[in-house]
Parts: structure tokens; sequence; C-alpha cells
């Protein structure tokens, strides 16, 4: 695989509707898609999706676990529903992380990524501690499956991210680094975070978002280039911790205007990483 290759994040949806054969046209080569309907998780649809993607030439490097019943629409319907962290919704989550785990070893994946949810701030409460151990099973399959969890950026600070993953104590533990999100949670400025982090770093969104307007809400996502990352400044400080593995645009729109976007910040993206010498 070519230094730092261009990947998008897509659902399964529009890698079966062909998406991949314009993407690919393009330039894209990698895929990072998420937790599919159902039906494709088990023959023939798997099967199906299986020939697709070998058909495109695509490489999936991951598969983000998402769950039903999550809300992003402010900061406490987060910390209420999000991730791994509720206890109503745990265990049956567990098992639908190792579901999108088998799921991304049939394609070839060997990283899957998930907001957790809000880690607690006090290690002590049986919340953080709970979780800790879930987070050791969730390990314990991918390492079965000899693959990596990691752990999505921007709902803690890299601090409390990196206490987290010493107390989990699994090495196959890791991070999905999203600089926008550090910014839309409000939580550090993501060039530092990512110094802090790089000895976890697998893999990463290229995105960018603006600051919260106010205390309980999220910042907004914007097109790269036009938030508050600093995209030549995030790509050198990948070249800086010696990071060499895809760059996955992440855009949280639909339709035509997500397929447009993907298409501008590849050129975008292009621009910096010759301005910087990434071949």
């Amino acid at each position: 695989m070519a230094r730092m290759p261009l990947g998008v994040m897509i659902g399964v949806g529009k890698v079966m509707d062909g998406a991949l054969r314009g993407l690919g046209a393009a330039g894209f080569t990698t895929l990072q898609t998420s937790t599919p309907p159902a039906a494709y998780l088990s023959e023939p649809l798997l099967s199906e999706l299986e020939g697709a993607i070998a058909d495109s030439g695509f490489t999936v490097t991951s598969v983000a676990a998402v769950y039903a019943g999550e809300s992003y629409a402010n900061i406490e319907a987060v910390r209420r529903t999000v991730g791994l962290l509720p206890r109503a919704t745990r265990f049956s989550r567990l098992d639908a992380t190792k579901r999108t785990a088998d799921f991304a070893r049939a394609l070839g994946a060997a990283n899957v990524s998930s907001h957790i949810g809000y880690i607690p701030e006090d290690r002590s409460v049986p919340d953080y501690v709970n979780l800790v151990k879930t987070l050791q099973l969730v390990c314990n399959h991918l390492e079965r499956n000899q693959q990596s969890f990691n752990l999505e950026t921007g709902q803690e600070t890299a601090e409390a991210l990196k206490q987290f993953i010493a107390d989990v104590d699994r090495l196959n533990l890791g991070v999905n680094f999203d600089p926008a999100n550090m910014i839309m949670y409000g939580t550090g400025d993501p060039i530092e975070a990512l110094e802090a982090l790089a000895p976890w770093v697998r893999g990463v969104h290229c995105k960018d978002g603006i600051w919260p307007s106010a205390p309980g809400r999220i910042g907004e996502e914007r097109r790269l280039g036009e938030g508050e990352v600093g995209l030549e400044r995030f790509l050198a400080k990948l070249v800086a911790i010696g990071y060499t593995g895809p760059l996955t645009i992440e855009r949280e729109v639909s339709g035509d205007q997500q397929m447009a976007d993907f298409l501008y910040e590849k050129q975008l993206i292009d621009e910096v990483k010759g301005k910087l010498g990434i071949a």
C-alpha cells in the first residue's frame, strides 16, 4: 500500500450502489465502512458485498461499530445513548460489536473502531470499571480475529484516553484519530492531542469542524479546509509522528453533495501532500 493512501468512509448501501467505481477512478483506494444492515452479516448478501469490494480494487481498512438508538444531537444525548457506556444496552452492544468485528474480518479489515461513549472522569466509579472490563472483552475477541479495536477520538481529552488505554491494558487497543471531533466536542487542540496519542494511532479521519457555540452543544462539521483543524499542520504532524497509513475522508452529509465533497477534499489533500513532499 502506498504511503498515506486516500480513502473514504461510506455505508454498505453506497458500496452496493456502485459508488466505488467513480471513487476509484478519482484515485481513492481504501475504504472504511460501518456496521451494516443485519442481512449483510450472512449469506447471500455478505458474499455479494465481498464481490463488489473485490471488483472495485479497494482495500477495507476498518469497520466502525455503530449501534441502534444512538443520538449525537447534543452532549447530553451523547452521554445518555452513545457507545458501550450506557448500562441498559451495554451487553447487547458488546455482542453487536463482536458481530461487527466478524463482519470486518470477512471483508479483510484489520481494524474495528467505535465511539464507546463518554469515559467517566472518576476511575473508581462502577461505570468506569465496567467499561474497562467491556473493552477487555472486545479486545479479547478481536485478538482471536487478529484485529485491533480503535477508539474514536473527541469525547475525551488525549490524557484521559491515554489513561483509559493503559487501564484496559490490551496491545490491540488503539486510536482512530479524528481531529475535527477534538474541536467539535471542545476537548483540546487536535495537533497537541495527536502528539500525545501518537503511539496508538492506527487510523485517521480527514475531517474539519468548528468549536461549540455554547456549553452542552457539539460544534459543527465543515468541509475540509473550511473549519479550524488546519489541514497542512495536521498532515505535517502525521509525518512527524511517522504515520504512513490511510487518510480516510469522513464527510457527514449525504447524497450527491457527499460525493462531490469527497472529490473536492481529495484535491485539497493531494495539494497539501505535494507541498509536504508526501509521495
